[in-house]
């Protein structure tokens, strides 16, 4: 191989921080190498990069091999010891190019494999700027990077830091230049994004931040977010919702569970009403939005009671696009200390939640069923609504925007007449 090749792992914050290592390390001059950027978020996503980077080794026997993210920020020392790897970088050290061109020599011990600092010790985010994201149709833009709530599942705030914003100016001159490279559509993501802005002068919001991104950049034809914690939504935000066609109507919710004993436990600042009163107010004020979120199944203490709850949530709150994790303990987190259930037990558990969720997801399906819906073309043949539904649209030119009436899906994808117009 020659140049420097990305493998990507997690959330689309890592999506977009791949480019910026892209970029950096091809300005350091790096040249036959691989960078792997790891996920933490579950010891599945840690086996998966473990897993990745053999299989490199395997494929490209003579590239440098480079390896970052949360896992290799939280877990440095087990990737450092694996033979097929050459540095291991922190999630600071990963942005900067100067860290591209002092890598080790081939064939150092562990320790001097090591470019990790103390990622605590970090205060500020600096704006990274790329001109356009490798393989997607949609653009990232990073907004704010780690977590001051330390929910006591979650590993990610020690791979990530504490929670730090970019400034809004530097925000909208990025979306700027992803609008000028032809994205029509951009995502805001952080770790922790509903927390934007509490470290910036002014303290603006999540929401604040939204409108003015769509007021100065009008190219922007599509406007979300990656996902919110629904406790810190802001007035900005409900106004976006209730009145700005540009901001789409789909919110993906860090919901967890729905058993208020167990949300207590993992420490969430939210109850079961709280999240069904959210839900229904932004139903409200836009009827036709649709809801992802994220559930654990099978928490440390969770009776058959409680997970029931945790279905009954779902269904209550009628989740179209359901995420679902069995509880994976994290060595280092307090709910890995908390009595755990068994593994069968966890997975039997996740199946059965997902099992709702597939069910949530074809009744989402069917009432899109003769409504006509703007998609924006993206890759494969696919498309997504503006309430993020997948659609099927082969043939079709990648970023093309048109207009459709749906008439049936297939259990996966929507189907649709002939395109009716092409969106300017």
């Amino acid at each position: 191989m020659s140049g420097v090749d990305v493998i990507t792992f997690g959330c689309r914050l890592n999506t977009y921080e791949s480019e910026v290592m892209r970029g950096e390390a091809e300005r350091a001059g790096l040249n036959n190498a691989i960078l792997v950027n790891t996920c933490a978020v579950t010891g599945e996503a840690v086996r998966q990069a473990r897993q990745a980077i053999r299989r490199a080794r395997r494929e490209n026997p003579d590239a440098r091999i480079i390896v970052t993210g949360c896992a290799a920020q939280v877990e440095k020392q087990a990737f450092a010891e694996m033979p097929e790897v050459d540095a291991v970088l922190g999630n600071e050290e990963k942005l900067k190019s100067a860290s591209y061109r002092s890598l080790p020599d081939f064939g150092v011990s562990a320790e001097e494999k090591l470019r990790v600092n103390d990622i605590m010790s970090v205060r500020e985010t600096a704006p990274q700027m790329v001109k356009h994201i490798e393989g997607h149709v949609r653009a990232f833009i990073q907004v704010q990077n780690g977590c001051d709530h330390r929910c006591t599942f979650c590993i990610i705030p020690y791979g990530r830091g504490n929670s730090r914003s970019v400034p809004m100016g530097a925000i909208v001159d990025q979306a700027r230049k992803l609008a000028d490279s032809g994205y029509r559509e951009v995502v805001l993501t952080g770790v922790d994004a509903t927390s934007y802005g509490a470290d910036l002068p002014g303290t603006p919001t999540l929401g604040l931040l939204a409108k003015t991104v769509l007021k100065q950049v009008p190219e922007i034809r599509r406007l979300r977010l990656s996902s919110i914690d629904s406790i810190e939504a802001d007035s900005h935000l409900m106004d976006l919702i209730a009145d700005e066609p540009r901001f789409m109507p789909h919110l993906h919710l860090s919901l967890q569970h729905g058993d208020d004993m167990i949300l207590k436990r993992m420490k969430r600042r939210h109850s079961r009403t709280d999240a069904l009163r959210f839900i229904d107010d932004v139903r409200r004020l836009r009827p036709q939005v649709s809801f992802g979120a994220d559930m654990i199944a099978g928490f440390p203490t969770e009776t058959e009671a409680m997970f029931a709850n945790a279905v009954s949530l779902a269904e209550e709150a009628g989740i179209a696009h359901l995420h679902v994790f069995p509880y994976s303990p994290r060595e280092g987190t307090p709910a890995a200390r908390m009595p755990q259930l068994d593994r069968a037990l966890v997975k039997e558990r996740a199946a059965r939640l997902r099992a709702t969720g597939l069910q949530l997801h074809q009744a989402h399906l069917d009432s899109m069923i003769g409504t006509q819906q703007s998609l924006l073309v993206e890759n494969n043949g696919l498309a997504h609504t503006e309430n993020f539904t997948l659609a099927a649209v082969p043939g079709l030119t990648p970023r093309d925007m048109v207009e459709v009436t749906i008439t049936g899906h297939n259990g996966k994808h929507l189907t649709h007449t002939a395109q009716a117009r092409s969106a300017a």
